[in-house]
This record gives structure tokens, C-alpha cells and sequence, in this order.
């Protein structure tokens, strides 16, 4: 290989170097364990254009730029679509599973989500949970981290809230199924936000109720 070859090949390393940077910036903060099934494929494409261009040293090192930009785009609009449609979320990103509920283990839902015995124990090893005779539920998240509650832990109503946090309006929408899990319904809620001087829901961005029966609400664009 030639010394202007070498030197071509330097200059477009650090040139994608900085592109790819760049790009995954803009694409927003997440953990690696958080990333979503398109933040993955996305990923995997720019790293697969980027590698291609720089080893094709015939091609023009700014060809790998468009596709680059257009995954730019897909991404930051599903992420778009996301945020404002929680059904387009949920099938995107998927929902949490209980693998173990009050005890029990759910086989069905650890084959629907193709999670054995083998994922279950090494999560609990890395959690520190000594047994699963220990765990009082288990949640899978869409990230594929297990979110683990050992007995012990939990508030009296924990016995009717399979999660951590439940999520009672989500982008001013109300979420039946969290309420059916209280055993609660739409009714008890607006009285619940009403008695906490919150008229209406459309002013509401999120709000959730935790395992001490305690209130969380963020109110839209408040500063």
C-alpha cells in the first residue's frame, strides 16, 4: 500500500470518526442496556456505511454521508412519533413483562419473550438476589433488564401494582390497564387529581402513583 493510500485512509478513519460521533449525538442519551430496537438497527447500519467507505478507498469518502443523514432522520421521527403516540411505543419498544408475580413464575409470558431459566437466574445473581424463592416480582422491561422486588420490600400495595412505578396518565392520556391493576377506575382518578387541585387532565404530562402510595405529576411545559 502506497504512503498516499495510508494517509487517504487516515484522514477518511478520523473524518467517520467524527461523523458517527456527531450523529449519535444528535440521536439523544441513552444507556446502551435502554436503547430500543431502532436505536440498535441504526446503529449496526451507520457503523456497517461507515466501515464500507473507508475501506473502499475508490469511492468518494463523502458517499456515506446521505444514507448517514436519512438514518438521522428515520430516527429522530420515530423517536418523534414516539413521544407523542404511546400505542406507536409501545409497538416500537415493546412493554414490560412479569416473569414472576407475587411468587409464582409465569412460564407463558418467560416463552413469549423467549427468556429461560438460565437469563432469569443470572439477572438475579447480578442483582444480588440469592434465590428466586426471595423474589416477590419480577418485571422484564423493554430494554431486557429484569426489575427485581424481593419479599419484604413491598408496601401493602404493592399486592395490587405489578411494577415499580404504575403509570396512571401518560401524555395526558389516562391508561386503563394501570387502573385495572389498582382496581381502581377513571372516576376515582379525576376525583383523586381533583382533591390534589388538578382540574384538568389535559394539563397533565405524566403521572404515577409508587409502592408507598405516594403521587408523582408533572405538569405540561412547567418550569
Amino acid at each position: 500500500m502506497a504512503m498516499e493510500e495510508i494517509l487517504a485512509l487516515i484522514a477518511r478513519t478520523a473524518f467517520y470518526y467524527v461523523i458517527v460521533v456527531l450523529i449519535f449525538r444528535l440521536m439523544g442519551k441513552r444507556e446502551v442496556g435502554e436503547l430500543s430496537i431502532l436505536d440498535i438497527v441504526v446503529y449496526i447500519m451507520i457503523a456497517e456505511m461507515a466501515v464500507l467507505t473507508i475501506d473502499d478507498l475508490d469511492m468518494f469518502f463523502g458517499y456515506g454521508l446521505i444514507p448517514m443523514a436519512v438514518l438521522l432522520v428515520i430516527q429522530r421521527l420515530t423517536a418523534w412519533i414516539s413521544l407523542k403516540s404511546p400505542l406507536f411505543r409501545q409497538w416500537f419498544e415493546g412493554k414490560p413483562s412479569i416473569i414472576i408475580s407475587q411468587g409464582k413464575i409465569d412460564e407463558y409470558e418467560m416463552k413469549k419473550n423467549r427468556f429461560n431459566f438460565d437469563d432469569l437466574l443470572q439477572q438475579l445473581r447480578e442483582n444480588g438476589t440469592q434465590s428466586i424463592k426471595d423474589v416477590s416480582y419480577a418485571i422484564l422491561e423493554p430494554s431486557g433488564n429484569l426489575s427485581i422486588i424481593e419479599k419484604g420490600d413491598q408496601e401493602p400495595i404493592r399486592q395490587k401494582i405489578d411494577g415499580l412505578v404504575l403509570p396512571l396518565i401518560i401524555d395526558s392520556r389516562i391508561q386503563p390497564d394501570a387502573l385495572k391493576q389498582l382496581g381502581k377506575n377513571e372516576a376515582w382518578l379525576l376525583e383523586q387529581l381533583q382533591e390534589q387541585n388538578y382540574r384538568s387532565i389535559e394539563d397533565i404530562s405524566f403521572c404515577s402513583i409508587d409502592v408507598n402510595d405516594e403521587w408523582y405529576i408533572d405538569i405540561k411545559n412547567e418550569r
